[in-house]
């Protein structure tokens, strides 16, 4: 009998490097410091793990995010200690709120100084104990492998969502046996994937007797893909359909049953559905104060089936009349099975209804006022000229509520921005992740001017790797969504959010200064130009800047704290809800 193979004797930086390869790891973004520095080590001998070298520890948090939604695999970003890692806080909690699947890895200073108040230290487990999935901290060598397997599985099942792994210093740097998990037990954590039976039957029971159901789907279908079985939902039942920002393009925009967006800034059929509706059936969303509005106003008369993969989601703001936990692409088939055939009420009436606020509210977009770009023009057209087929990555704030509703979304998972924590400087990052992921597509960002200057400095890094995003910044040159609540709520007193631009800093310069190829557009006829000269370049990246008006408004809008009935079309123009007959 041949003797068993000894494990290999392993540094815990080498172990770090071989666990990474082992669970599939193609790509991390990051940047060296003192204690993670050993790991590096290792890293540079690597065959199939590639790092790119960000500017900023949040951008490696972002691109990790952009890379992880469009690949649907788990993204990596890596810090040192101390500031190394507080700087990727705001993308774990970006990716926590938005439930990506990503793994931050950080060092720690050496075990023996934990709790000292050493140089660079922080106690990144519990300042992120509140926005992570699970954490680790690991003190000894041979703990590496198994962390590393457990904290992937974690990140990518269930619930989606952020992990992290802080390895302490002399943990990378001593030797121990490299023994590889063939299998993680792991108590307590045990997704349920398969929905309850009778959960089922009733959910189909609500529907065969509803007369105005409305299928509310949130971004939970999205990373569940399950836009087919979802499809074939609304063909068997004809219910309409209303998707959440995290959710757009899984029921494309084109079908006569989408209404759109509900919410905050949605479509007046969209939370005209939400608000009439007798059952919403509720799918990956989360009853989001930005959709619902004032709750106890929200859906009045609706009884509701909640499914969710979480179970902490389910009646946490809206009680649930048929609480459903599982898989949503395992929970929609089922779903269809059960109503196939079925004898379904007529629901033609409440769809007419439907149809028609969508018609009677749908606004009229002109090329410019007062002489200048109409941001909504402009993305308008950015979106007809690049098409359904490429990847849309928005910053945080007007431009994101406008890409939202304006944006061809014919495809699911071609549309990412920060949607629970609403993150400023989300999109050149996470646009350079995702094109990263998907080197073959177009990939465009829309930003604004204050958004971009939080995060351009990553447009070096995607210079410097030959990484092609293109980013339009609508520049307004204003904060421009907190000037809009100033202007409806502050009596028009604009404290800080003028940016005072003037040209400064010019874009287009700043762009080729950082190696991309930099346009600037502030006329109708400009536009199309300018975007047809970005998409033919494909080398390095490229900015576009549109000159647009300062005093846009995002419209419709349900002021915060207010009940969705209270929904305005314009600055004192309510839609006529009175007037229409279900």
């Amino acid at each position: 009998m041949a003797d068993e193979v000894s494990p290999t004797l392993m540094t815990g930086a080498q172990a770090l490097v071989e666990s990474l390869e082992r669970v599939g790891v193609e790509v991390v973004f990051g940047i060296p410091g003192g204690a993670i520095l050993p790991a590096y080590d290792p890293l540079f001998d690597s065959k199939l793990v590639k790092h790119i070298l960000v500017r900023h520890e949040q951008g490696a948090g972002h691109a990790a995010e952009g890379y992880a939604m469009v690949t649907g695999k788990v993204g990596v970003c890596m810090a040192t200690s101390g500031p190394g890692a507080t700087n990727l806080v705001t993308a774990i909690a970006d990716a926590y709120m938005d439930s990506v699947p990503i793994v931050a890895i950080t060092g720690q200073v050496a075990s023996p100084a934990i709790g000292t108040d050493a140089f660079q230290e922080a106690d990144i487990r519990g300042i992120t104990f509140p926005i992570t999935k699970h954490s680790y901290l690991i003190k000894k060598a041979e703990d590496i492998p198994h962390a590393i397997a457990a904290a992937f599985h974690i990140a990518k099942t269930g619930r989606p969502g952020p992990v992290l792994v802080d390895i302490a210093k002399d943990a990378l740097a001593t030797k121990a046996p490299f023994v590889w998990p063939e299998s993680l037990d792991l108590p307590g954590y045990r997704p349920v994937t398969r929905p309850h039976v009778k959960q089922m039957r009733e959910a189909a029971r609500l529907i065969g007797q509803a007369e105005r159901p409305v299928l509310y789907v949130g971004g939970g279908a999205v990373k569940a893909k399950a836009h087919e079985a979802l499809a074939e939902l609304v063909k068997i039942t004809g219910i309409p359909v209303v998707t959440t920002l995290m959710a757009r393009g899984i029921v494309p925009d084109s079908h006569e049953l989408n209404y759109g967006m509900p919410g905050m800034h949605g479509t007046v059929a969209a939370v005209g559905a939400l608000q009439r509706s007798d059952l919403l059936i509720t799918l990956g969303a989360r009853f989001d104060d930005r959709v619902t509005g004032r709750l106890d106003s929200f859906a009045p008369v609706a009884k509701v089936i909640h499914a969710d993969i979480d179970p902490a989601e389910i009646s946490k703001n809206r009680v649930a009349d048929v609480p459903i936990v599982g898989d949503l692409g395992v929970v929609i088939e089922e779903l269809n099975t059960l109503l196939r055939g079925a004898d379904l009420p007529d629901y033609s009436p409440w769809v007419a209804y439907l149809s028609n606020l969508r018609t009677k509210y749908t606004l009229d977009l002109e090329p410019t006022k007062d002489g200048l770009l109409s941001p909504e023009y402009v993305i308008r057209r950015l979106g007809e000229l690049a098409g359904p087929e490429a990847y849309y990555v928005s910053g945080v704030g007007q431009h994101q509520m406008w890409a939202a509703h304006l944006l061809p979304h014919e495809r699911p998972g071609r549309w990412l921005n920060s949607g629970g924590a609403g993150t400023m400087g989300y999109c050149v990052p996470a646009a350079m992740g995702a094109q990263v992921g998907r080197p073959e597509a177009v990939v465009w960002g829309i930003d604004g001017d204050g958004c971009f200057q939080m995060t351009n400095q990553e447009l070096v890094t995607c210079a410097l790797e030959g990484i092609p995003i293109k980013i339009a910044v609508m520049n307004n040159q204003s904060l421009g969504m907190v000037r809009q609540w100033q202007t409806l709520f502050y009596g028009e007193r604009y404290s800080n959010t003028d940016l005072k631009t003037n040209r400064i800093p010019n874009f287009p310069m700043l762009a080729e200064a950082m190696g991309a190829a930099g346009f600037r557009a502030e006329t109708p006829d400009e536009v199309d130009e300018v975007i047809k000269a970005a998409m033919a370049i494909n080398d390095r990246p490229v900015v576009v800047e549109f000159v647009v008006h300062k005093d846009a408004m995002v419209w419709p809008m349900v002021a915060a704290g207010t009940s969705n009935d209270d929904i305005k079309i314009a600055r004192d123009l309510a839609p006529d809800w009175e007037g229409e007959d279900l």
